[in-house]
């Protein structure tokens, strides 16, 4: 029941972040046009940043952990949605209501509670969406993604199981509010989670691919996400768990996405240059400048309803 359970909810999680990705990326412009485009300097920065920012969370008070994320996360959401709903009073009360509600939730149910964890992960959802836009219509490249996942591999596969710094910050957040997580709790027994910088790396795959080469690229993202971002982790957690009778308290995902991603980069490559922001015709946006002619190189343009 419980690997059921897992796989369903994993499953649901990873697909469904980066649909929301999609649409998003289809409906909405943000408001700043793409300058410039993302290099390896880009990523070293990237990377720097996802080192340092565990270590900061790990340094705070345990009551003022909570509070530095639930600030994090309503800037996240004010940046995000601003091209969505316009009005700064409206977007801030909305906000405010949803970040109340992951409180209440969690005080009122506790943090094993279903209410607690829907509503956390449709905060984290909703900042994994507009994260991803930002930094994919911005300019960052499926390339870019492909190496920043590949790097990823890497520091969650150190972090987890040579330097546990990934299980400390879990620990560290246990029984506060604004897990930076989504998944969805049953009591003690029934448990699915995903961290949420699993969830960004698997949207950013995903409305990169989409963005660079159209259909073949979000149907290469989403198959890479089902297979190596939910049923891989998750099979792999209970397959060592029957073989050695214990259960391992971390199986990072990177570990099976980030080489398959970069395997469909690879593949995805063969097809010709990734397109830009400039020569992707998105119609009925809500937001932006018209659309751009084509550039002289890159992949052909595609009209997308």
């Amino acid at each position: 029941m419980s690997v059921f359970f897992q796989l369903a909810v994993t499953i649901a999680l990873a697909v469904g972040v980066c649909a929301g990705a999609i649409a998003y990326f289809r409906a909405v412009r943000t408001p700043r046009p793409p300058v410039g485009v993302f290099n390896g300097s880009d990523i070293f920065m990237m990377m720097g940043f996802v080192l340092a920012l565990p270590y900061i969370y790990l340094t705070l008070p345990g009551a003022v952990l909570p509070v530095v994320l639930a600030l994090v996360f309503a800037g996240g959401l004010s940046v995000g949605y601003q091209p969505v709903i316009g009005n700064g009073r409206l977007r801030w009360a909305l906000i405010a209501v949803l970040i109340a509600s992951v409180l209440f939730s969690h005080l009122a149910f506790g943090e094993t509670a279903p209410p607690y964890w829907v509503a956390n992960s449709a905060v984290v959802a909703l900042i994994v969406v507009s994260a991803t836009n930002l930094n994919v219509q911005g300019g960052m490249r499926l390339k870019n993604v492909a190496w920043f996942l590949l790097a990823l591999t890497a520091y969650d596969a150190f972090f987890a199981w040579a330097v546990p710094l990934t299980q400390q910050l879990s620990d560290a957040i246990q029984g506060y509010p604004y897990a930076p997580a989504a998944g969805l709790r049953i009591g003690e027994d029934l448990g699915a989670v995903v961290g949420m910088g699993d969830l960004l790396a698997y949207a950013l795959f995903t409305t990169t691919a989409y963005k660079a080469y159209g259909k073949p690229g979000l149907r290469t993202g989403i198959a890479l996400v089902t297979l190596f971002g939910a049923v891989a982790p998750v099979a792999t957690l209970h397959v060592l768990a029957a073989a050695t009778d214990h259960a391992p308290a971390l199986v990072p995902a990177q570990v099976f996405f980030g080489p398959a991603a970069f395997l469909g980069y690879r593949y995805l490559r063969r097809r010709g240059p990734e397109r830009r922001m400039a020569d992707v015709v998105l119609r009925g946006t809500r937001r932006g400048a018209a659309p751009q002619a084509p550039a002289s190189r890159g992949a052909a343009v595609e009209p997308v309803a």
